[in-house]
């Protein structure tokens, strides 16, 4: 059964040990933001707030800092379960005969009928409108200030609705949002996201963009909001797929979106594509504070929340952070839509130090010359893949989630002369080394065995592994002498 609001996740965690209680006061400003962050280093409980001086409601933060916990929000033991789920939805077979035709269109119309089914509800009301603030005052929600330079309080996890103006398509993303005044906002979506595209259609219209934000939906639908879902899938539709319940969607007081009807808060507004303010600096997941930068401008026109709603807030920063652990489950969610359009990648890493953008690991089924190339060409033009730096690309028997054995392929099987792809295309616009913003350089690194095919006229050694037979028989003796065993254990290949 799917969490239908925050506050069923919450009582759920709570049963469970996993939400911790905060009574003693602790600040909006700062104080919340440094114990989150003491909590994510530790795998810790989610927080919940209950005493911050002057906030009008309760505040809850690390809701999904832990793969437990979205583990538990999909309704899955892990969140490699929720990926195998994935693939049983992008796995086509080419049929083998009339049986196998019948067969597989059978499951294919069982698969699309599922889809129909959590495509979202309407309603004519929800929670989310049960209280109509009489005036905008921003003020009034405990809106958080995370590091010591941060340009003001900033909204971290919101879901930002918006539509193109072309196909009435709705679109929701993670955008933060910094709090200039009483009803204002920065719009921080960036150049290459949806949101920012849909900006520009309205301003191509001379229109104003509607602008609906959901503050505190339930976990998943909070978790869809930020997934890179591929252009003409509703984030809304994937939320019912990950949730196996639709989002139920009221629509907004006072503009033409509709918002999921379980939220906490919504604020409703437009933004004047002619208007912008210098927003920032910002303490990101760099680890660095982004300069400050002109962005669009969200005039909030109407807020609407439950009768007593909590406050959804998150930390970003250099990991460990909780966007970092939603970074990792994006990775394994996703490879199998990767595998989709480039099935010879067996594994993928994203690695945490590298921030999930900057740097990633590929192994494949190498299949002919310059097939690592065709590999990293194609990941770069796919999504999000395109912000990667550093790109890797190894044989199917490496494993790409030991960095250790990774550094090991680098450094003995890549040649700096002839195995280096160098490029350049778009980067993050957070991203501090490129001398421009958003355009930079990129490297992939061919680390896959070469032979004579590759052009490589050595002979590519043997490597050294392990008597099958030793093996077993020292294994042997360490299990009948207890001393042995407590020592050395099971022999490791």
């Amino acid at each position: 059964m799917a969490y239908r609001s925050l506050g069923d996740f919450l009582s759920d965690l709570a049963g469970r040990g996993d939400l911790l209680r905060v009574r003693a006061p602790v600040s909006r400003d700062l104080e919340i933001a440094e114990m989150t962050q003491r909590a994510v280093r530790r795998d810790g409980p989610a927080l919940l707030f209950e005493n911050s001086p002057g906030a009008s409601c309760p505040i809850v933060t690390n809701l999904l800092g832990s793969a437990r916990r979205l583990a538990l929000a999909f309704g899955d033991e892990t969140v490699d379960a929720t990926a195998q789920r994935i693939e049983q939805l992008v796995h086509l077979r080419p049929p083998a005969g009339i049986l196998g035709a019948v067969r597989d269109l059978s499951g294919t119309m069982e698969t699309l009928g599922t889809l129909r089914s959590l495509a979202p509800k309407h309603a004519r009301s929800g929670p989310c409108q049960d209280v109509e603030e009489d005036r905008v005052d921003l003020d009034r929600i405990p809106i958080l200030k995370c590091w010591p330079h941060d340009g003001g309080r900033t909204i971290t996890f919101p879901i930002v609705i918006t539509s193109d103006p072309e196909t009435g398509e709705p679109h929701t993303g993670i955008y933060r949002l910094q709090q200039f005044g009483p009803d204002t906002l920065g719009f921080h979506a960036q150049i290459h996201r949806v949101g920012r595209n849909n900006l520009r259609k309205w301003a191509a219209r001379g229109e104003r963009m509607p602008v609906a934000v959901a503050i505190g939906a339930d976990p998943v639908t909070v978790f869809s909001g930020l997934a890179p879902v591929p252009e003409g899938i509703s984030n809304f539709v994937f939320s019912g797929f990950l949730r196996r319940e639709p989002v139920e969607l009221v629509k907004a007081r006072t503009v033409d979106l509709e918002v999921p009807a379980e939220s906490e808060f919504v604020l409703e507004g437009y933004i004047d594509p002619a208007e912008s303010r210098a927003e920032g600096p910002f303490g990101d997941h760099t680890g660095y504070y982004s300069a400050p930068e002109e962005f669009p401008v969200m005039h909030v026109t109407h807020v609407t929340h439950r009768q007593r709603p909590v406050y959804l807030g998150t930390v970003t920063g250099k990991p460990p952070t909780e966007d970092a652990v939603l970074g990792k489950a994006v990775e394994r969610i996703f490879l199998p839509v990767v595998r989709l359009v480039l099935p010879e990648i067996v594994d993928m890493e994203l690695p945490l130090e590298g921030l999930f953008i900057n740097v990633g690991i590929a192994s494949i089924r190498k299949s002919y010359p310059g097939h690592a190339r065709k590999v990293m060409h194609a990941l770069w033009g796919l999504g999000q893949m395109m912000f990667t730096r550093y790109l890797v690309v190894v044989d199917e028997d490496v494993n790409v989630h030991d960095l250790r054995e990774v550094l090991y392929r680098v450094g003995l099987q890549a040649d700096p002369g002839r195995d280096i792809e160098l490029s350049h295309g778009p980067v993050d616009q957070l991203s501090i080394s490129n001398p421009v913003p958003n355009y930079g350089a990129k490297i992939g690194i061919d680390a896959t065995r070469k032979g004579p095919e590759d052009g490589f006229p050595r002979p590519w050694p043997e490597e050294i592994r392990p008597d099958p037979a030793a093996q077993a028989t020292i294994d042997r003796v360490i299990a009948s002498d207890p001393m042995l065993a407590k020592w050395f254990g099971p022999a490791k290949p």
